[in-house]
């Protein structure tokens, strides 16, 4: 058996699918917790899959600085380290290329870098990129490419678009074809459509797995994030699954699944959870505010997870206020229950054929006042 991707239901652009793999199979679209170091911060295992999460993410530059790839390898893989036999994705480590710019050095052939641990020396190339992930088990590997930073004028964009072609082509060629594991080759090019068609073209002339959109959710905002989009799924195979990378807010997935998009990743609801800001159906909620000191109301009605059905708006509030580590174990496990929640209520209303009315409602509870 391949990866692959059947498509089940479809809504105009958006469609519902279910991808198969050496780990499981999970329903699309889905979003994914982040597990950077092998984790999902301030989560159990057994936690997130209680939120219904099925598919989580690694990061292949933290894990290789620490503790390393081939110990993980050692250690039987990352499924087995981090209590997790359901699928993994890595990333490529493309996007530390973009953030480190103080402590990389790039060339055609990879980036050296400096660990921003210890200033230790490292080098990624696409073909260490590949046997990285291939050591950590991964699923799903992403191509090695360089994220275009935000803004960045035609030509700047073009040349770095150019080069992670390059990088596509050398990772497919590195990558260890087995039964159930792909590899994902990822579309950049910035906010311009030639460049993005560009290379749409030469990813499906090379041919993967998977799809997906790299180098948005950088700065552009989110009506250019749609846009570029809007031009680019069209470009992308159909009976292939689409990625697009580090978005995003809930409402960010709303419009990215009306445009046919799959699978998402993002920091937000883990890293708003250890920061006292809570998802909900009825908006954003901020624990720290006084308006919450009192309040005896479970965090959202809507919602079934641990931390609304067995506490209230004032205990959470009072854990933030003294700095209790619980505070964020709580309101990041809500965080992540209400982004598969919400979710699963996307892949319901595609199959019902209703996603434009469901999406509407959705933002109009957030629009009304605070319960």
């Amino acid at each position: 058996m391949t990866l692959a991707w059947t498509r089940t239901a479809q809504d105009g652009a958006a469609r519902c699918g279910t991808l198969r793999t050496a780990h499981g199979e999970v329903e699309t679209p889905v979003f994914m917790p982040v597990g950077t170091a092998g984790t999902v911060k301030a989560m159990t295992a057994d936690a997130v899959r209680a939120t219904g999460a099925r598919l989580i993410l690694g990061n292949t530059y933290h894990l290789m600085l620490r503790p390393g790839a081939e110990r993980v390898a050692r250690l039987g893989g990352l499924h087995r380290m981090m209590d997790w036999p359901g699928p993994i994705l890595t990333d490529s480590g493309g996007f530390q290329v973009m953030s480190l710019a103080g402590l990389r050095k790039l060339d055609a052939d990879g980036v050296t870098f400096q660990s921003h641990i210890d200033g230790s020396r490292h080098r990624l190339t696409p073909e260490r990129s590949i046997e990285i992930q291939h050591l950590l088990d991964a699923t799903i590997t992403m191509a090695f490419d360089e994220c275009t930073k935000f803004p960045a004028a035609h030509d700047e964009a073009k040349t770095s678009m150019e080069l992670s072609m390059r990088w596509a082509a050398r990772s497919r060629a590195a990558f260890t074809p087995r039964d159930g594991y792909g590899l994902f080759g990822i579309v950049q090019g910035g906010i311009y459509d030639d460049l993005r068609a560009a290379s749409a073209a030469a990813l499906t002339g090379i041919g993967f797995e998977g799809y997906a959109v790299g180098g948005l959710a950088v700065g552009e905002g989110q009506d250019m994030m749609f846009s570029v989009l809007d031009f680019t799924v069209p470009h992308l195979p159909a009976d292939r699954p689409r990625y697009l990378m580090g978005v995003g807010t809930p409402d960010d997935l709303l419009g990215a699944v009306a445009r046919g998009i799959d699978m998402f990743d993002c920091v937000i609801p883990t890293r708003a959870g250890r920061t006292a800001r809570a998802y909900t159906s009825r908006g954003v909620f901020n624990l720290r505010n006084a308006r919450f000191a009192d309040d005896a109301a479970p965090l959202d009605p809507a919602c079934a997870c641990p931390c609304c059905a067995r506490h209230s708006r004032a205990y959470l509030h009072h854990l933030f206020r003294c700095e209790e580590m619980l505070g964020p174990m709580l309101l990041t496990w809500h965080n992540l229950h209400y982004y598969q929640d919400l979710m699963a209520g996307l892949r319901a209303a595609i199959r019902a054929g209703r996603l434009a009315d469901h999406a509407e409602a959705v933002r109009a509870l957030w629009r009304k006042p605070a319960l």
